[in-house]
């Protein structure tokens, strides 16, 4: 559905209807889960990050990841790697897929993505940092993102530098999630520094960090002035959040959380997605998370997560689902 008042977002080349990005997140962020947020308004989807290398060594893991459904676009394709030559290379050689925007992965905190100085770990090395970015600007036609962390940690808080160094090296924008590697998940998220980000570059700004409902979403924008939303974790079991925003944003007025039947068809159609793409075995036993998720907060939710944790097929998964 075409939205008449809802700000758009331009990134390089490419307008998107909205300014709500689904955040880039490992085994969540796939084909069925993105196809779901679409279908609720969000205007840019960010796959799950995919290495470089699995590309280069042609990985049966990395060509599942690469999938894109026609339905989902415009969508962002996010590379990790530290190697500026491979990650171009590897940019240059899927460029003809059908990704809107290329997004370069500086800020995962997982130990073993930090220990091979990929994700967050770049976030220490400014000069590679401008060598990655140049390099995949130069590789493809497509605009080049990069997501980044406030800093590694408290003692190197340095967004500000690192967004102007993607800014100099040719990036088309960049997201900045307002926690410091070392910090991961916990505490609170600085949106300051988003605002700081905003003030120093001229490219858009996309903050991310405690976006978990359409007040915040608002919120954020209003204390940064950021030029796009980016929801990762708020938006799980919670698909709805991305329609909550447009119709926020259009008509002021936040509608109604999602009653049960809502929630038990969206829950359903998940289900389904999960086993057309994935297969009855791999496809429900992924879905269990995303139960939990849609769950949480309800009555006898552990009870239900206990339950649905036995669950093998979509027959079971529906008849339970029809009984909550």
């Amino acid at each position: 559905m075409k939205r008449t008042n809802v700000r758009k977002l331009t990134i390089g080349n490419v307008e998107l209807e909205n300014s709500y990005v689904l955040g880039p997140m490992a085994g969540v962020t796939d084909l069925p889960f993105r196809l779901l947020c679409k279908e609720q308004g969000a205007g840019l989807l960010c796959m799950e990050m995919i290495s470089a290398k699995g590309i280069l060594y042609n990985n049966k893991n990395t060509e599942t990841l690469l999938a894109i459904h026609p339905e989902e676009q415009p969508v962002s394709l996010q590379l990790f790697g530290s190697d500026p030559k491979i990650m171009s290379e590897m940019a240059k050689r899927i460029e003809d897929r059908p990704f809107a925007i290329l997004d370069v992965n500086m800020g995962c905190p997982v130990p073993k993505i930090v220990k091979n100085q990929e994700g967050s770990a770049l976030m220490n090395q400014p000069k590679l940092v401008y060598e990655i970015v140049s390099a995949l600007v130069k590789a493809i036609h497509k605009p080049v993102t990069v997501k980044i962390r406030k800093g590694f940690d408290d003692e190197h808080i340095n967004a500000v530098e690192i967004a102007r160094i993607i800014e100099e090296a040719g990036g088309a924008a960049v997201a900045v999630h307002g926690r410091t590697r070392e910090q991961y998940y916990s505490g609170k998220a600085d949106w300051d520094i988003i605002r700081q980000v905003k003030e120093a570059v001229s490219i858009p700004v996309i903050g991310n960090g405690d976006v978990t409902s359409g007040e915040k979403a608002i919120e954020l924008r209003r204390q940064t002035g950021c030029d796009g939303v980016m929801i990762a974790r708020g938006a799980q079991g919670n698909p709805w959040i991305f329609s909550e925003l447009l119709a926020y944003e259009e008509s002021g007025v936040i509608p109604p959380r999602p009653d049960m039947d809502e929630i038990k068809k969206t829950m359903l159609r998940h289900a389904e997605l999960q086993v057309k793409y994935k297969g009855d075995y791999l496809g429900i036993r992924e879905m269990r998370k995303h139960v939990a998720w849609y769950t949480k907060g309800m009555r006898d939710s552990s009870r239900m997560r206990d339950d649905i944790n036995h669950i093998e097929s979509y027959e079971e998964m529906r008849a339970y689902i029809e009984r909550m």
